[in-house]
């Protein structure tokens, strides 16, 4: 099965499959394990640019592999947030199963037209061989996803950056990618205030703002769902947030989930709490990053069972 057929079949049965990025072994260990125990279907394992560039892109490639055999299980390794046509396919020729092209901060024009370059870059190569067809196809990105993957003390949103049910079902329909990220409320990272600000309905006056903890605009979601009913939607960003607005996405139409700080702050606690524990300085290795992918692999079981509730 492609990572397209699990995530369809997922949605059928009001699922999703999660996605988790790792930029050590231990970790991408720790995430296969973790979503098997967890009983999830398949699995999504990212690298950003940054966490590629560390761990080298046909490493992970290796490594993947390595994992989806051992373990017997489905394991789609993701370019995440690659934001040029030349990274892409960087990552597709060193045989990553499928690229989300982020262009979210590109006008919608250029956004979508290297898009559909990736697109059609992907679908050259299988078509000169069908062995280079991506097991998982092209994720694209519309709306202006706010916040980084760490802990941040105040992020603004708006509602202006949300997704547009009619640019999505444009942006499908003429890049052909496979999967669209969207944006309706979420914030990649863990966010401590969120200020949202609401523009006026009529556009004449100041906009009004409220704080507050992140909250999905399940209502909105809706309505990009009824747009481009056929490909599956992807929430990005889902670390911080309750499982109970997880859970709703998810019954509302998302296919796939993302998270990544959450694994980052149980993997960096885990090391520190190892590494000085019975008040001695651990030296091996082994001994304190062992515990600190158990604690991913916590995380991971938490979220997959989240998943297929």
């Amino acid at each position: 099965m492609s990572l397209n057929d699990y995530l369809k079949e997922a949605r059928s049965k009001g699922h999703a499959i999660g996605h988790f990025n790792f930029s050590t072994v231990d970790v991408l260990r720790a995430i296969v394990e973790g979503a098997k125990e967890g009983g999830a279907s398949a699995v999504m394992v990212g690298t950003s640019e940054g966490e590629a560039e560390f761990l080298g892109m046909k490493e992970a490639v290796l490594l993947v592999h390595a994992a989806r055999e051992e373990y017997d299980f489905p394991v789609f390794l993701n370019a995440d947030h690659y934001k040029s046509f030349e990274k892409c396919r960087e990552a597709i020729d060193a045989g990553y199963d499928t690229v989300l092209f982020d262009g979210s901060k590109l006008s919608y024009e250029e956004n979508l037209a290297t898009a559909k370059k990736v697109v059609d870059y992907a679908r050259s190569r299988a078509d000169v061989d069908p062995a280079l067809e991506l097991k998982g196809g092209v994720e694209g990105e519309i709306g202006y996803l706010k916040g980084s993957s760490e802990i941040q003390e105040k992020v603004e949103i708006s509602s202006a950056d949300y997704t547009q049910p009619e640019q999505a079902q444009s942006f499908v329909q003429q890049t052909g990618v496979d999967r669209l990220a969207i944006v309706f409320g979420n914030i990649h990272g863990i966010v401590k205030e969120v200020v949202f600000t609401a523009p006026t309905p009529d556009g004449v006056g100041a906009p009004t703002a409220t704080s507050g903890e992140e909250h999905l605009d399940i209502e909105h979601l809706k309505k990009i769902v009824s747009a481009v009913p056929d490909t599956p939607l992807v929430l990005h960003g889902a670390s911080g947030l309750k499982d109970e607005e997880v859970s709703a996405a998810i019954k509302a139409g998302i296919a796939n989930v993302h998270f990544n700080t959450e694994l980052r702050v149980a993997y960096t606690e885990g090391i520190e709490k190892a590494i000085h524990q019975d008040q001695k300085l651990e030296t091996t290795p082994y001994k304190y990053l062992g515990p600190a992918a158990e604690a991913v692999k916590k995380v991971v079981i938490e979220k997959v069972r989240l998943f297929i509730k």
